[in-house]
This record gives structure tokens, C-alpha cells and sequence, in this order.
């Protein structure tokens, strides 16, 4: 009997101990979670508002050089290749010898150059005999004109060839340099050593092209011609450099349909300034152009996918953040659409924002 009533005070003294402690404040038992000054250094934050709503159009093209940007390099003579200073992918600035080529017909070019020379000499010569004559009265006045016109004949010849010579960049002897008429990469080279080079030769010695900007030229099937327009925003990507956004807009549509392939080829300028992208090279050109309706748009970063649905933590102060689903209307790159569940000028934490989440929901 004394077991059994000690038995039923122990167990009422434990109740009331349990009881006393469920009673207790919730904040005696936890606290409330507030953001740190480490967390508030680690996230980011975006103040949402309301944008034009952008679609994405994927085409397939290559880089190419701008044909603005680019030189064909051809010899003004024929003659025997006695030096090449320039290979197949490197870098040359303007008037850099390329090659030289010896040449009879610059031989011939330096004679007509030193005859054209010594004949302004003897025309002066002769102009200032007769000048002298004409002054003892021993010749008419006639004589020193005709010796004036001699000596101005002979002056243009001598500039002609001078002319030629600036053009060609034609030096003394029998050599011809053969140099760069822009600054740019070596894009092809058709010259090898002791090679003879005909004076009508059609084809280029070298080509050159300036790749400070470059082309991405994509193509466009009939049926998604009307969605491109001049002026469209569009981001390229290579597969040498598939984590490198080029950004650019369409300059040029081509308005002429390739009877093959049913297509037409459109244009993105881009900045070339490390020289990565090379002609020749696969891309892609995601083009985005505007549905013309607004929708409220967050950075991509901000969107958490967890428990197969799509939150955001919602920002007020540091003890005052919400985790709240929203639906999502589209995803374009950094930017995501939101269909529901956000307002415009509320905050969202836009980066780290699954450390805040993991911490809230666990």
C-alpha cells in the first residue's frame, strides 16, 4: 500500500514539473532568428519591381571577321620571295614588312626613279643658261621659256615616280617590301621562301583582319524571320567559351532567303578586346525581344527551387524575413519572371539567399 501512494506522488510531482515548463515563454525556450552582420555581408538584395516581359530565340552560326576590318594583300611586282617576317596567325601593325620580294622590275622603277633625277638637274642647268643669255641679250626670251617648260616637264616625271614609289613603298635597290596595310591578325599566308611571284598574280599573299570587333553571323529559318528585328538584344555564346556571355544587338538583317536552306542570315557586332574569338568558330545567339506586357522580374539568383515548388525570401529587416512561394512565368538567362506571389517595391534577397532559407526551414 505505501508503494503504491508513493508511486502516485512521483508520478503527479512529475507532472507538475512538465506542466511548469510548457508553460514557460516561447522565447525562454529560443530565440527569435535575426540576421547576422556576417549573413547581412554574405547576401545581397533587390528591390522588385515591375519589366517589360523578353522571349528567347536560340539560332546556330560562326564568328566572322568584319569585312570592313580586313585587308587582302597582294605584290605590285613579280619577283623572286627572298624573306617571309610574318606567319599564319600573328599579329602585325600597320606598314610592317610582311616579306620582301627581289624584283627587276623595282630594279627598273630605281633607274626611271635616278634618270628622272638627273634630268630635272640638266633641266635646271639648261634653264639657267638660258636665262644668262637672255640676259646678254645673246637668245630671245622665247629660248628661256622653252627651257622653263623643259625643266617643269621633268619635275612631274620626277614626282610621278615619287608618287609610285609612296604608294608602292618602294625603297632604293631591287628589294620590295611587302607590308601591312592595317594592324591585325594573319588570317591566311599563300607565299613561300624563294617562291616566283608573277605581276598579275590574283591571289592574295596574305590577308589580314582587325578583330578588335567581330561578327557572330547567325542564320534564320522562313518561320522565325517576322520574330527578329534590327536593333533586338542578343548574347552570344562559342562552344571554345561556353561560360562567356557576349552581348551585343542585331546591326543587319541579310533580306535575301538562301534557296537551300530556306534562311536568312542576320548580324551581332561584338567586342573582341582579348582577341579569344577567332573567325570560323560554332555559336549560338539567344535573340530577346520584348511580349510588350509587364510583369514583376527577379534576378534568377533570388529563386529558390525546394519540396518541387519555387520561393523567395521576402526582406523587411533582419528579424523580419519571409519564406514565400512564388509562380514562375519564365527564367531568360539572370532574370526570372514572376507570375504570382511577389508585389512591386518589395525586397527580395537576390544572392545567399538558401543560407537565410536553410536556416528558417530546417
Amino acid at each position: 500500500m505505501m508503494n503504491r501512494i508513493l508511486n502516485i506522488l512521483l508520478l503527479t510531482g512529475f507532472a507538475m514539473i512538465m506542466g511548469s515548463c510548457q508553460n514557460k515563454p516561447m522565447e525562454e525556450n529560443a530565440k527569435a532568428f535575426s540576421m547576422s552582420d556576417t549573413m547581412m555581408s554574405k547576401c545581397k538584395f533587390y528591390k522588385v519591381q515591375n519589366e517589360d516581359v523578353k522571349k528567347e530565340i536560340r539560332f546556330f552560326g560562326k564568328i566572322e571577321a568584319d569585312n570592313t576590318k580586313t585587308a587582302q594583300v597582294f605584290s605590285a611586282v613579280g619577283g623572286v620571295v627572298k624573306s617571309i617576317n610574318a606567319g599564319l596567325g600573328d599579329y602585325v601593325k600597320q606598314g610592317q614588312v610582311l616579306a620582301t620580294i627581289q624584283s627587276s622590275e623595282v630594279a627598273n622603277y630605281e633607274n626611271e626613279r635616278l634618270d628622272a633625277i638627273n634630268e630635272v638637274a640638266i633641266a635646271e642647268k639648261n634653264l639657267q643658261v638660258a636665262e644668262d643669255l637672255f640676259a646678254g641679250k645673246l637668245n630671245s626670251e622665247k629660248d628661256v621659256k622653252q627651257a622653263q617648260t623643259e625643266l617643269e616637264k621633268a619635275k612631274a616625271n620626277l614626282s610621278k615616280i615619287k608618287e609610285i614609289y609612296g604608294i608602292y613603298n618602294f625603297k632604293k635597290g631591287s628589294v620590295f617590301p611587302v607590308t601591312a596595310p592595317i594592324s591585325g591578325f594573319v588570317t591566311t599566308r599563300k607565299i613561300n621562301i624563294n617562291e616566283l611571284l608573277r605581276s598579275d598574280e590574283n591571289e592574295p599573299l596574305f590577308s589580314i583582319a582587325n578583330t578588335n570587333e567581330i561578327w557572330a553571323v547567325a542564320y534564320v529559318n522562313e518561320s522565325n524571320v517576322s520574330n527578329i528585328k534590327e536593333n533586338y538584344e542578343a548574347v552570344v555564346n562559342t562552344l571554345a567559351f561556353p561560360d562567356v556571355n557576349y552581348k551585343g544587338k542585331i546591326e543587319k538583317i541579310y533580306n535575301v532567303i538562301d534557296a537551300t536552306t530556306k534562311s536568312i542570315k542576320f548580324r551581332v557586332p561584338i567586342v573582341n578586346k582579348d582577341f579569344k574569338l577567332k573567325p570560323d568558330m560554332n555559336c549560338t545567339v539567344n535573340v530577346h525581344y520584348s511580349e510588350n506586357k509587364p510583369m514583376i522580374a527577379v534576378p534568377s539568383s533570388a529563386v529558390i527551387f525546394d519540396k518541387s515548388k519555387y520561393w523567395v525570401m521576402v526582406f523587411k529587416d533582419r528579424q523580419n524575413i519571409e519564406t514565400r512561394q512564388v509562380e514562375i512565368y519564365r527564367q531568360l538567362g539572370s532574370k526570372t519572371y514572376i507570375q504570382s506571389g511577389l508585389s512591386e517595391n518589395e525586397t527580395v534577397i537576390s544572392e545567399n539567399g538558401i543560407l537565410i532559407y536553410d536556416a528558417l526551414n530546417d
